[in-house]
């Protein structure tokens, strides 16, 4: 049975910004719903989630941070000191990323925009299904729950990171003020109220991926590509500018270098890697359509 469980939701609410910066889908998509916020209670009501949803998994992932996650304080990256701050309005930058958004409208009712509306489904076994062409294996909370827990505490370790950023820049979405098209329209009125810079989806995909080609070295190059393409589905579905997307690369590999001083990360990779490894026989079939879809989407990126 397909998950309902949700990794939490990668915008926030209001903030004031600073002031230096004045075909058809993979699989059934539900109309995408905001999920848990990051504000408040986000350790909690994950780590229930976990444990009491039925994943499966038979012990909470061992933590070293405070929220159940695998980074203290002293080891969480700073995205406001590492990050460049987003394009100033007028500048060549700015026009690259006008010009990106501009370009993917057209993309609408295409299998591409299929595939950006599915991307961004957080639903634990959408996005888990999401890499399972790349991977080469079919990946869901039932098949791999290790895997899944890891990313779930992933996802609580790099929340932070991206909390702050986006409240310190708060940039505006590429639609909030025009009538152009986005993959989600559903979640339109929300998105607008959030910061847009850098991409929560980005750097969730971007981990996945990097710990995916660690964990299946053999699997690594069609991993980071499938990482790439999850990004650049934001810039398709016209909910991120290109360098927020650019943005959320960067802030995912900050956080998972970070992880990797972690000996309850490191344990808990461990344990997916014998998992997958174990499953190696359950291979996704080169009839799934995904596959080309995929495939297709990466040949022709919008950047």
């Amino acid at each position: 049975m397909m998950s309902t469980k949700r990794f939490p939701d990668t915008s926030l609410p209001p903030a004031p910004a600073p002031a230096t910066y004045g075909a058809p889908a993979r699989v059934p998509v539900p109309a995408p719903r905001r999920g848990w916020s990051w504000m408040g209670g986000m350790g909690i009501c994950l780590s229930a989630m976990l444990l009491g949803g039925g994943m499966g998994i038979a012990a909470e992932p061992p933590a070293s941070g405070p929220d159940g996650g695998y980074l203290t304080p002293a080891m969480q990256p700073d995205g406001t000191q590492y990050l460049p701050p987003p394009p100033q309005p007028g500048t060549a930058r700015q026009h690259t990323d006008d010009r990106a958004f501009t370009s993917t409208r057209a993309l609408k009712g295409t299998p591409r925009w299929a595939l950006a509306t599915s991307d961004a489904d957080l639903h634990e076994d959408a996005l888990l299904h999401a890499f399972s062409c790349a991977a080469g294996q079919n990946l869901s909370t039932a098949a791999t729950p290790h895997l899944a827990a890891l990313i779930h505490t992933m996802d609580m370790s790099e929340a932070p990171d991206m909390r702050k950023s986006k409240a310190y820049w708060h940039r505006p979405r590429p639609f909030v003020g025009n009538g152009q098209p986005i993959c989600t329209e559903d979640d339109r009125a929300h998105l607008a109220t959030s910061g847009a810079y850098p991409s929560g989806h980005t750097m969730l995909g971007w981990s996945i991926a990097l710990v995916l080609a660690e964990l299946l070295p053999d699997r690594a190059t069609p991993i980071l590509q499938r990482g790439r393409v999850f990004g650049e589905s934001r810039i398709v579905c016209g909910v991120h500018w290109e360098s927020d997307v650019q943005a959320g690369y960067m802030v995912g590999a900050a956080e998972i270098a970070a992880m990797h001083g972690s000996p309850a990360f490191r344990a808990d990779m461990e344990q997916a890697r014998s998992e997958l490894t174990a499953r190696r026989r359950d291979a996704v079939g080169s009839q799934d359509p995904a596959c080309a879809i995929e495939s297709d989407a990466a040949r022709h990126s919008p950047l």
